[in-house]
Formats: structure tokens, sequence, C-alpha cells
């Protein structure tokens, strides 16, 4: 499912326009966003929780060329499923 299919059944589910349900996805997605970018995490209880993670520099391999290259530091993103949503995955 892609963003737009969500948006199509998001509208249809709630009874709502298209364009409301793009303005609620695209609220979701901007508030989950601004409060990862402070270091906060979010959590849906029953879906799933986000949070960031710092993943140190490092050394690694091109492997193409087989050369040593650095790695730099970075924030990454992780998400761990709820046990509702694992339930009704398997």
């Amino acid at each position: 499912m892609n963003k737009t299919e969500l948006i199509d059944a998001m509208a249809a589910d709630a009874g709502i326009t298209k364009a409301a349900a793009k303005k609620s996805l695209e609220s979701f997605l901007g508030n989950v966003e601004g409060s990862l970018k402070k270091g906060d995490r979010v959590s849906l209880v029953g879906f799933g929780s986000w949070s960031v993670s710092k993943r140190n520099a490092r050394e690694g391999r091109n492997p193409s060329t087989g050369k040593t290259i650095k790695i730099a530091a970075k924030n990454v993103v992780k998400f761990k499923a709820g046990a509702d949503l694992g339930k009704a995955v398997n």
C-alpha cells in the first residue's frame, strides 16, 4: 500500500473526503517527524513505537574496489511493532 492508497482507504473508512484524509495523514507524519527530531519517542499502544538511535562512526569497505572508507556517525529511526500488530500479522 502506498500513500495514495492509504489516503483512499482512510477516507473510505472514516467517511471523509480524500483531502481531509490527506491533511490528517500529513499532520500525523509531521508530528511524528517533529517528535523524533527533538529526540522524543513516539508510542501508539498496540501498534508500535518509533525512537531515534545514534549510530557511531565506523569503517567499512567499498564493495567494488575493496578500499576502506569512513562511514560518518548518524541518527537512525527505529520502529518496534506492538503486541497487537504482531498478533494481527501472524
